[in-house]
């Protein structure tokens, strides 16, 4: 994966945006190596490291589960695969049939990625678009891309590295989401109906929050539901994910797989729940300050939306929203 080398900033929470080329439709970047290569040690002075992606089909996985696959790319690599082979190309996704997605342009429907199996990888295999790291300097961090090439050219990927020393919050608040009445549903919480990112978007103001991150976590009591950055795509929320919530391998290939036989011994010793879905009771959004507008908030992709994915009747058709605004030092 080629990268160019965008100018750093430096101040007290050194922030680096690294552009990438993949060269293979699936691939695995030790960024913090990247970053060291390129830049030189400019994160060793600091404890923690925020790594964000904007994309929804790569990203990384938490420093937690890495660790339990040993942080290296012999552990890493069978796990990722395994989902590969549950999510297989070409399987039949809705998603993939471009001509029933009205949200697309004809042109679009020419050169759109069909490319549901990396969207259900990234979710089965709990990949995250945000995540901290304690800097361990001879640990890698690896960015995961489960479709790095479109055809025969090469897609552009986006990473964001904050380092900082220290975390404090600034706001906490409990958010109401109301939910539809069917078990199985999703609900897209940057919809501005909800005005859940109004109200973000109004303590990074008024708190002066110029890099920090946004923690949106289910409430101790809300069970049978999860949390996750995607993208918020008809036929892939409301019809692929469906399907594998009710069966994990609607898609799979049905031929003996080695690799699924590690995924199950793995997700033994690594899930403390019993979905096969890696669904995350809290997901993390970056804060930072625009360096085109000088204005902080929330940065994400132009696909990303954080979705609340529920598998179960909610009381009163609603479910609560732990957010945590912090400020990075």
């Amino acid at each position: 994966m080629a990268a160019t080398c965008p100018a750093i900033r430096l101040d007290t929470c050194p922030e680096i945006k690294l552009e990438m080329r993949p060269s293979a439709r699936f691939e695995i970047v030790d960024v913090r190596q990247r970053v060291l290569e390129t830049y030189g040690p400019v994160l060793d002075r600091c404890r923690w490291v925020l790594y964000c992606s904007y994309h929804t089909t790569a990203g990384y996985l938490d420093q937690g589960l890495a660790s339990r696959l040993n942080a290296r790319r012999a552990g890493v690599t069978p796990y990722l695969r395994a989902y590969q082979t549950v999510f297989p190309e070409g399987a039949g996704y809705q998603h993939d049939e471009l001509h029933l997605r009205e949200e697309l342009s004809e042109e679009q429907r020419r050169t759109e990625p069909r490319n549901g199996d990396s969207h259900l990888a990234f979710i089965g295999a709990g990949l995250r678009n945000c995540v901290a790291y304690h800097e361990r300097p001879k640990e890698p961090v690896y960015f995961i891309d489960f479709d790095g090439v479109n055809g025969a050219c090469s897609r552009q990927r986006i990473t964001s590295i904050v380092g900082f020393n220290d975390e404090r919050v600034v706001a906490l608040e409990r958010f109401r989401i109301p939910v539809p009445a069917q078990p199985v549903e999703s609900v897209n919480l940057k919809d501005p109906n909800l005005g859940l990112f109004d109200r973000i978007q109004t303590l990074i103001d008024r708190h002066g929050v110029t890099k920090g991150r946004i923690q949106l976590t289910l409430a101790e009591t809300d069970r049978r539901a999860g949390l996750m950055v995607n993208e918020f795509e008809t036929l892939l929320m409301q019809r692929d994910l469906r399907e594998v919530i009710g069966n994990p391998f609607r898609f799979m290939v049905k031929q003996p797989c080695l690799m699924l036989a590690s995924l199950r011994r793995i997700r033994t010793r690594t899930m403390t729940c019993t979905r096969f879905l890696r669904l995350q009771r809290s997901i993390s959004l970056l804060v930072s300050e625009s360096a085109i507008t000088g204005v902080s908030g929330v940065v994400h992709g132009k696909y990303q939306s954080p979705i609340l994915v529920q598998w179960g009747l909610a009381g009163r058709y609603t479910r609560e929203i732990d957010f945590c605004l912090t400020q990075f030092q």
